[in-house]
């Protein structure tokens, strides 16, 4: 047991090194004053002031930033309202050919998504851009929220709501406060997820975005077709960071749930 435990920790520190040794490469030489991507001369800033004095670059970063935040609100709103829907259903062959509509979302391939969603945006006559950005965002978002927040609603005991309701609760009263309280962690769990989604989407965005509309996915892309910058390390090593605190956020904000949920549980 003790060889297959080392063995385990082993592979699962291999993996590790493989996922995360080209981005630390990456950020390495974000500082390289050489200006290559290898043989590094010395340590320098420039790069990374290049990307803070791109006007052009922070109103893209701000859209990134606006579309993430709005989708992942958004779908977090709709996901939880799907998830509920879901999980009132009461024949169990309906729920799960809705639970398979939206595992579909999921697993299908963003190429396909991304060329589905253009076809149709050119259909209506809506101009790709901002718009067409933030609802294909929406879309692909939303399955993940209803995936995150079902499993709290499921195992939530119907006995909570029988209670509220014997007390004189209304509905509004048992999904403001039973429901939507103890699925918390789900909903934040959704959101977080939704959110970095959208900001690491390239492929659906690629097909959606219009002349005078960018995201961060689709210029690191285009600066990379157009050669070797180290302007593209520090950005993508700022991305990094940025994604980083998100996940630590969620972390501490998931733990302070699950210590206030211990708390009410012993009271």
């Amino acid at each position: 047991m003790r060889k297959n435990g080392k063995l385990a920790n082993v592979y699962l520190a291999a993996v590790f090194i493989i996922l995360y040794a080209p981005i630390f490469y990456l950020m390495y030489y974000s500082f390289n004053s050489g200006g290559t991507m290898h043989d590094f001369k010395g340590f320098t800033w420039e790069w990374y002031k290049e990307v803070f004095h791109d006007t052009r670059l922070f109103i893209i970063v701000l859209n990134t930033l606006i579309i993430a935040l709005l989708s992942a609100a958004i779908s977090t709103i709709l996901g939880v309202i799907g998830a509920i829907a879901i999980a009132n259903v009461k024949k169990n062959q309906t729920k799960n050919t809705l639970l398979s509509f939206n595992n579909v979302l999921i697993v299908s391939p963003d190429v396909i998504i991304g060329a589905s969603f253009l076809i149709l945006f050119t259909m209506i006559g809506l101009k790709l851009g901002f718009m067409s950005v933030l609802l294909s965002h929406i879309a692909f978002s939303v399955p993940i929220v209803v995936i995150m927040v079902l499993p709290k609603l499921q195992e939530m005991s119907t006995s909570l709501i029988d209670a509220a309701k014997d007390l004189g609760a209304s509905r509004w009263d048992v999904l403001s406060k039973v429901i939507l309280p103890y699925i918390t962690p789900g909903i934040f769990a959704g959101f977080f997820m939704a959110l970095t989604y959208s900001l690491d989407d390239f492929a659906v965005t690629f097909f959606v975005t219009g002349n005078g509309f960018s995201t961060l996915s689709v210029e690191i892309y285009s600066m990379a077709r157009q050669g070797i910058s180290l302007t593209i390390n520090a950005l993508s090593t700022l991305i990094f960071l940025f994604t980083m605190i998100l996940v630590v956020g969620y972390y501490f904000i998931n733990q302070r749930n699950m210590k206030a949920g211990r708390m009410g549980v012993r009271k």
